[in-house]
């Protein structure tokens, strides 16, 4: 339980800082800060791909990496399962969590959609680092509906 609050102490604390840095909205910082979050999530999603899935040789299908994704990495990382996986039978699949523990603490109202996807950009990092390591190139993306509640679309390819 430590574990998780420190965690999420430090990650609203990388993406305030981050977003400290540059106060003016039209220079291009918020995409450069994005992009740092996701760089830190793609090397966390990278080692943990290595360390957890010690059992398995290697995954064969797309499903089997994702499958291991709801389970095992997001149960280290949050510790529960993540609530939905679903396919469009085209390569895209669809990752959902109602309950995503980085947007727990955030109010409900409406005026905080458009502050979630600094809080998710460190996750579709993780969700990519991941993947890249059990051997599938892939485009994370995530949305947001309704808090605390958020939609992960990745498309992984060999």
């Amino acid at each position: 339980m430590a574990d998780a609050v420190l965690f999420e102490f430090l990650h609203t604390e990388m993406v305030a800082e981050l977003w400290a840095r540059d106060p003016d909205p039209g220079s291009g910082g918020k995409k450069k800060s994005l992009s740092v979050l996701e760089g830190l999530g793609f090397r966390v999603g990278q080692a943990l791909g290595e360390r957890l899935p010690r059992e398995t040789l290697a995954f064969r299908e797309e499903l089997d990496a994702l499958k291991f994704l709801c389970k095992d990495l997001w149960a280290a990382m949050f510790q529960k399962h993540m609530d939905g996986l679903r396919t469009n039978h085209q390569g895209t699949y669809v990752l959902q969590d109602n309950s995503f523990p980085l947007l727990i603490t955030m109010g409900s109202g409406s005026q905080y959609l458009e502050e979630a996807p600094k809080f998710l950009a460190f996750t579709c990092g993780l969700l990519c680092g991941a993947l890249h390591t059990l051997g599938f190139q892939s485009l994370v993306t995530a949305s947001v509906a309704a808090l605390p509640a958020c939609k992960s679309l990745g498309s992984p390819q060999v």
